[in-house]
């Protein structure tokens, strides 16, 4: 991805946009490290200016979830009814540095980001407008890989499910750590919705960040019957991933940014 920064603006205002505190307060929560290694304390702060966002505050309008011809936001065209289902999700770069990457994702109804990882990293999301159904798990530790009986994938490797909701705004801000609260999930939008992301750090292919997609398979795929299956009474919540390509469904286009300027 891109690095991307907007200039500085030369007027001054006594109170700054919601989306100017947004980056001050991430520029001071992370660091160019790697890692991710902000306090509980700092993580609560951001999730609370999040909580007060709204569409407008990052050059958004609400999407009328009657309205399934497909969002008409920053400048491109809308769809026509036929042709819903292959309308693409919006990506928005807010801005993106060393340390973070703040970004837009706008979903029509239906559209879905596949089973993916955010390796080392911890998200942010705020659900500006609409419904989005989350789906996420958490790798068991130790680690448990089976070999899949499945001829396109060589292993599979045991997860819990840790989210299975429907978020609907006004909703709270969602978070994942790198090891906890659902690093592995698939967003499907029930609605036309957006979804604002705080990404740290960024993703970075020569850091060993990479997204990496998923397929689930229920426990039950990739029993043995040698008695080293779960007994805890809860096998409904746990699941095989077994690691695919980029799926070819995966349909997105570039949106442009038209919130207020960020300085930097």
């Amino acid at each position: 991805m891109t690095k991307k920064s907007f200039p500085s603006s030369s007027s001054s205002s006594s109170s700054p946009s919601s989306v100017q505190a947004l980056y001050d307060l991430c520029k001071k929560t992370f660091t160019p490290s790697g890692t991710s290694t902000a306090s509980p304390q700092a993580i609560e702060k951001l999730c609370s200016l999040l909580d007060t966002m709204r569409p407008a505050d990052v050059g958004l309008k609400e999407e009328n979830q009657s309205d399934d011809r497909g969002h008409g936001l920053f400048g491109l065209p809308r769809f026509n009814r036929v042709g819903r289902w292959a309308q693409p999700i919006t990506y928005v770069d807010v801005h993106e540095c060393d340390s973070f990457t703040m970004c837009i994702f706008c979903f029509p109804t239906s559209s879905v980001i596949p089973l993916h990882d955010h390796p080392g990293m911890t998200v942010l999301s705020k659900v500006l407008y609409g419904s989005l159904h989350v789906k996420a798990y958490d790798w068991v530790e130790p680690e448990q890989i089976k070999r899949s009986m499945e001829p396109n994938y060589s292993s599979v490797r045991l997860a819990k499910l840790s989210v299975d909701k429907v978020l609907t705004a006004p909703c709270g801000t969602s978070v994942l750590y790198p090891n906890r609260g659902g690093n592995v999930h698939c967003f499907t939008a029930i609605a036309p919705c957006a979804v604002l992301d705080i990404l740290a750090p960024p993703y970075d292919e020569a850091a060993g960040r990479k997204c990496t997609y998923y397929h689930d398979y229920p426990y039950s795929s990739f029993t043995t019957g040698k008695g080293d299956e779960l007994n805890d009474g809860d096998e409904e919540d746990y699941a095989w991933l077994a690691q695919i390509g980029t799926p070819d469904d995966l349909y997105m286009r570039s949106g442009e940014y038209q919130g207020p300027v960020i300085q930097v």
